[in-house]
């Protein structure tokens, strides 16, 4: 009987994934990860949350208790919070820093539960985990794949796109070929304690708060100028420039006419750069060089491929070009809007992930649009 480590969050859908894998006759035990300390890493900041609890994870790992208790599995719990800290919240700032917005989910992912949590697994004697993902693991004549689940709503392929192919025939995703209100009718049926447990958004260091407010306590906040790129005036201060990302309308603080953009930033001036209704042509680029590529398959031609450049985000056409030192250069000349540097494009051949980077930078006619953005406010001031 093949022995499979299923991770449990405490959460419905990793809770149906391990009823699923032991109704389908498999040897199913359970492993709870803390990846925060949120007293530790919150007193490093300088605010102690011992009364606040934001990052729940003592909840999570009781609903998880409670579900192996049901189900009648075991339950293990392993903290990888240095390896989070290092390989993730690290590299988080750090690309913050640059004036670029990361996503930690794909980091996470890929540090630490395709890999030291795979580790674990191995260490314990498991060749097989498993998780509460929407994706599929297809295998043919080619090999093991990663792909798109059927339920599109709740496809989670995006943020799985920086793994590394090796563990994918390693890997199993029960929830691939069915949707959430199915898996909700089975927690149900199942009188499960999670059946009708809200599905967790945003980021466990997070919490509850106020992203800005998270963040202030390592980028301490720098307030600047708002500089509408058009006339070249500013129209409102920012809180700190690090906080916001291409194309983002809300939570910018500025009164009056509206709405505005967010279309870029200066890191040396401090300067946010918005658009308003009237040019959200500054929103649209139509290349752009991606790097660090996770590549599934060799890619060493031109091919015409879909890509996702944001979570949520239709597939866009695009043509890719293989370039030195792990990069692509994408082509998509319809153009895509808030194409945005330092977050995730992946790249699918139908159904299946062929590749996942981080994008370095956007062009429009063959000029940096950042670049671009930049000059024009000055030249406009």
């Amino acid at each position: 009987m093949k022995k499979v480590l299923v991770g449990l969050s405490g959460g419905v859908d990793s809770a149906v994934a391990a009823y699923l894998l032991k109704e389908q006759g498999y040897d199913v035990t359970c492993a709870f990860m803390r990846n925060w300390d949120s007293v530790a890493n919150d007193d490093i900041s300088g605010n102690p949350t011992l009364d606040d609890p934001v990052c729940p994870q003592e909840e999570d790992y009781h609903d998880a208790k409670a579900v192996a208790e049901k189900l009648g599995l075991p339950l293990l719990r392993v903290d990888f919070i240095q390896e989070y800290w290092t390989d993730v919240f690290d590299e988080f700032l750090k690309e913050y820093r640059r004036g670029r917005t990361p996503n930690p989910d794909i980091l996470c992912n890929r540090y630490i539960k395709f890999d030291s949590f795979m580790k674990f697994g191995a260490s314990k004697g498991f060749d097989t985990v498993a998780t509460g993902h929407y994706a599929k693991i297809v295998k043919n004549d080619e090999g093991t794949w990663l792909a798109k689940a059927d339920d599109r709503n709740k496809d989670q392929s995006y943020f799985l796109a920086e793994v590394r192919k090796e563990v994918w025939p390693h890997v199993m995703f029960p929830l691939g070929t069915i949707d959430k209100p199915q898996v909700r009718k089975i927690a149900e049926d199942l009188d499960l304690s999670v059946a009708a447990k809200k599905d967790s958004t945003g980021i466990c260091f997070i919490g509850e708060r106020k992203f800005r407010e998270f963040l202030s306590n390592y980028l301490p906040m720098k307030p600047g100028a708002i500089i509408n790129i058009n006339t070249g005036k500013a129209i409102g201060t920012h809180k700190g420039v690090l906080y916001y990302t291409v194309g983002q309308r809300k939570g910018l603080d500025i009164g009056g006419t509206g709405p505005y953009y967010a279309v870029g930033k200066n890191i040396e001036t401090n300067e946010l750069y918005v658009t308003d209704e009237a040019h959200q042509e500054w929103l649209y680029s139509d290349s752009c060089i991606v790097e660090e590529c996770n590549f599934m398959t060799d890619i060493t031609e031109p091919m015409q491929c879909a890509a996702k450049f944001r979570y949520r985000q239709m597939d866009n056409p695009v043509t890719i070009e293989p370039l030195p030192d792990h990069r692509l250069l994408v082509r998509y000349p319809q153009t895509v809007r808030s194409v945005t540097p330092g977050q995730e494009a992946v790249f699918y051949a139908d159904d299946r992930v062929i590749c996942g980077g981080r994008i370095q930078s956007v062009y429009k006619a063959g000029e940096d649009l950042m670049d671009l953005i930049r000059t024009t406010a000055e030249k406009n001031k």
